[in-house]
């Protein structure tokens, strides 16, 4: 029982460290007082980062120092990151300075900009270190190792008491994440909205260190990711071998409990990796694992090149994701968020954003199990992808339309020259794009996995949220360099600049427009790849059941997306 409640508790550094960060934008343009796109860029680059980590720590975790260091050091730098966050507000280090205590930019010292920009790298390796390892080090903890075989689960009664304290830790999570995302929003200083997850991250830290030595440990057993360097590696060593007509004389190795890919004849150069030298005996050359590689090897790796066209149209799937809690909190922060005598909170819409994440990928599930049916299970996922990106034009759309009303309520109450005032609006309005940006979301993430694991070799399926994830790291990245683009092009002939100091001089309806014609382009172009994509064989049928979002064998009517908001 205290091994499974240490581990759970690490949940509450997510739960606490995602809160933080949600409000992190209302905290730099209220306290800090920096340009809209400037706080958006700074939090579009942590989340980037948060997204692209995970691959290759989980590259580290699986070749060198396990789940349990990852786990370690991640939350480690959790607790460094959130005390430093602390530390860098107004009355946080300031106070113990003797400095100003107000939530005013002069009130920020050199020395507390430096704690804040050292907390963020922290705070998104100890994501990233979670998101990477918190899974499998769990499972890890709830089987048993008996021989070198591998593991295999406790018995019937072992299994229930073990269910049964995973329950109660995920029922005390849940009920901290209320208290966390309903409770914190009520606190009015800085220092207590981060030092309270900096507190409770160091907790849980105490909590994980004190159980070390009771913890069941897994070797590293090595990562698919490095057979498709090897490819490369041995292709390049062989650029001026011929390949063999006979696709027989190339590299394999026939055993009953290998799998075997058959030989495709694209992507040819790549063969050069399973050529067979006749100048060295054959076992020598098998012993040199980045010299000679197998045909399965070698068509694993084709299977991810070709992929790679699909791939890069979800990096702009990414750039309007990153609105969602750049802008739109932004929009949300200066809205009346009263309903009646009652105060909401800012995360209240967040409520609605994960119920369309959660009942669209329920939809979109009913939807592939009928494909399935009628024995078309391959274009399930490209209608699911296809579905979700129109969801994302129409989101833009529907945001440009809001926040052109808003800013007409703007001009109407005279409140252009007071960026800090509340626009007389209620915060519902922005409630349309919560709901479709969420729709988009779960289906998006959803059907992408589904096309991942029923098209990607085997060995690499477990990589698929990984790299969904990581694409959309780029695009959050990349948003950075589409609001400055989009900026630059705005002001030519002499015209102002979309993007201001603050959101009520700027044109942000304009960038929802151009981002929902850039997305009407990708989707015009993802069809087109979809098409001429050579699908193979759907397994997904044969396959056991995919942990992801409560999807069983195939697709699940009941599936629920896991991806959070960011």
């Amino acid at each position: 029982m205290a091994t499974v409640v240490r581990v759970v508790a690490l949940m509450w550094v997510d739960i606490v460290a995602v809160y933080a960060m949600y409000v992190m934008m209302a905290y730099l343009t209220n306290v800090w007082k920096l340009g809209f796109t400037r706080a958006a860029a700074i939090v579009n680059v942590f989340w980037g980062v948060v997204s692209i980590q995970p691959l290759p720590l989980t590259y580290l975790a699986e070749t060198i120092i396990g789940n349990y260091w990852i786990l370690l050091l991640s939350t480690f730098s959790y607790s460094a990151g959130l005390g430093f966050l602390a530390m860098s507000t107004p009355t946080g280090l300031g106070r113990a300075m003797g400095n100003c205590r107000e939530y005013k930019p002069e009130c920020i010292s050199q020395g507390q900009k430096v704690l804040f920009y050292t907390a963020l790298p922290l705070i998104a390796f100890g994501m990233s270190g979670h998101m990477t390892s918190w899974n499998s080090f769990m499972a890890e903890q709830l089987v048993q190792q008996e021989n070198d075989d591998g593991f295999h689960l406790e018995n019937n009664e072992d299994q229930q008491r073990t269910f049964w304290k995973f329950f109660y830790g995920m029922l005390v999570t849940i009920l901290f994440t209320f208290v966390a995302v309903f409770g914190l929003p009520y606190i009015k200083p800085w220092s207590l909205r981060f030092g309270i997850p900096a507190i409770c991250t160091l907790v849980s830290t105490l909590l994980f260190l004190s159980g070390s030595c009771s913890y069941k440990y897994a070797k590293p057993q090595g990562s698919p990711l490095t057979a498709v360097v090897r490819v490369f590696v041995a292709a390049v060593l062989k650029l001026f071998h011929r390949i063999p007509r006979d696709p027989k004389e190339l590299f394999e190795l026939h055993h009953p409990q290998i799998y075997v890919t058959p030989h495709t004849k694209s992507l040819r150069c790549l063969d050069k990796a399973a050529i067979v030298l006749p100048t060295e005996p054959l076992a020598e050359q098998a012993k040199k694992m980045w010299r000679l590689c197998t045909v399965t090897e070698v068509e694993e790796t084709k299977a991810i090149i070709r992929m790679l066209p699909v791939w890069t149209t979800f990096i702009l799937c990414g750039v309007v994701s990153a609105i969602g809690f750049t802008y739109f909190i932004e929009q949300l922060d200066h809205l009346n968020h009263k309903v009646g005598r009652l105060k909401l909170p800012s995360v209240a819409l967040l409520l609605f954003f994960d119920q369309a994440q959660n009942q669209s990928t329920k939809l979109y599930s009913m939807l592939a199990n009928r494909l399935a049916r009628s024995g078309k299970r391959n274009l399930a996922p490209p209608i699911g992808i296809t579905v979700s990106m129109i969801l994302a034009i129409l989101c833009c759309i529907t945001a440009a339309k809001v926040e052109n009303r808003r800013l007409a309520v703007v001009q109407k109450h005279g409140l252009v020259e007071k960026p800090d005032e509340t626009v007389p609006m209620s915060m519902f309005w922005l409630l349309p794009q919560f709901a479709l940006l969420g729709a988009f979301r779960g289906i998006f993430d959803y059907s992408s996995i589904c096309f991942f694991v029923d098209q990607s070799p085997p060995t690499t399926q477990r990589y698929f949220r990984i790299l969904i994830n990581a694409v959309f790291g780029v695009g959050i990245l990349s948003s950075v360099a589409s609001v400055y683009v989009v900026g630059k092009v705005s002001e030519r002939g002499g015209k102002m600049n979309w993007f201001q100091h603050d959101l009520n001089g700027s044109r942000l309806d304009k960038y929802y427009w151009s981002l929902s014609w850039l997305m009407g382009v990708n989707l015009l172009v993802f069809i087109v790849v979809a098409i001429l994509y050579r699908y193979k064989e759907s397994e997904l049928q044969e396959q056991q059941a995919v942990e992801f979002g409560g999807m069983g064998e195939g697709f699940d009517e009941n599936a629920k997306c896991i991806c959070c908001f960011c």
